[in-house]
């Protein structure tokens, strides 16, 4: 079944990112913050008018959460009701605790506009797949996207956060290859995870960065070359992650751009103001176009 994905009739496909938005445990002392994200992605989506919303991870905080399943339904509902077509990808806080991410991708899929779906059942984690997005004319594949889950926290002995293993990358350069095959060259391609590779270190001391960086880049200890396979593929033009409230950046590393969403949720640390990135796409070209819209309507480029 396809994903009803395509461009617009005037080359553009406009895919609207939020990530980190903490929903709590619907206590007093949430209910403002909660509601002023709810409120935040009503107006960006109104603003925006997407052809895809995606989540990166960290939709609610799932530790120490009465009832972690409520947070869930009340965190996507705004997206959910604004009947865009949406996916999402988990970060570390959604399944830590209380529930699991089998449940919480159930209920995503309670919603007939959600795309989101577990992927394959023999490979690490829940949510690994891919969607097509189709050419203005509605016939050919133009866009692929990628969704990884990018897990919770290592073992113990190493320590730190999880990592994107090595048979998701091999499932994605099985999928990769197989596109191209189908297109006779590699297919133009975007990725989102939660939790950033450590290559975007490397791309923030490169020359081509703009945006913010107020915080360590909490990547994982262990590399398992998910980059370099992305590298080697020549098909992902970018990557969106979450997981660092306080950057914000965007940097190009061997023509890949790495990129962080803006938090938008209220109930959790960061300087920034809350907001959300916005991806524009061509059709036709191998590139992208992307700013941030902040809680006060200002736009970031």
């Amino acid at each position: 079944m396809g994903s009803g994905l395509k461009y617009r009739q005037d080359g553009t496909f406009k895919i609207v990112q939020f990530t980190d938005m903490h929903f709590g445990d619907g206590k007093e002392e949430e209910r403002e913050s909660d509601g002023r994200t709810a409120a935040l992605v009503r107006r960006v989506i109104a603003a925006e008018q997407p052809d895809l919303v995606v989540l990166t991870g960290d939709m609610i905080w799932s530790h120490g959460v009465g009832d972690p399943k409520a947070s869930f339904r009340r965190a996507i509902a705004p997206i959910a009701e604004s009947q865009v077509p949406w996916a999402a990808v988990f970060g570390n806080h959604d399944a830590e605790a209380g529930v699991t991410r089998e449940e919480l991708l159930a209920i995503q899929q309670e919603n007939e506009r959600c795309l989101s779906i577990a992927g394959p059942s023999d490979i690490n984690g829940v949510g690994n797949f891919m969607l097509k997005v189709k050419d203005g004319a509605g016939s050919n594949d133009a866009l692929a996207l990628y969704f990884f889950d990018s897990g919770i926290n290592a073992p113990e002995e190493i320590g730190g956060y999880a990592w994107v293993h090595p048979d998701q990358i091999h499932w994605y350069t099985q999928e990769s290859r197989r596109l191209a095959e189908q297109s006779g060259r590699p297919l133009s391609a975007l990725a989102f995870f939660h939790i950033p590779v450590p290559e975007y270190d490397a791309a923030w001391h490169g020359g081509q960065v703009t945006g913010t960086k107020e915080e360590n880049v909490e990547c994982p200890k262990i590399n398992t070359g998910l980059f370099g396979a992305m590298v080697q593929m020549k098909d992902v033009l970018g990557t969106f992650v979450g997981h660092d409230h306080d950057n914000d950046y965007c940097g190009t590393l061997h023509g890949i751009r790495l990129c962080y969403g803006r938090v938008t949720g209220y109930n959790c640390y960061g300087k920034l103001r809350r907001g959300a990135r916005v991806i524009q796409l061509h059709e036709g070209t191998r590139d992208f176009d992307t700013w941030i819209v902040e809680d006060d309507g200002g736009i970031v480029r």
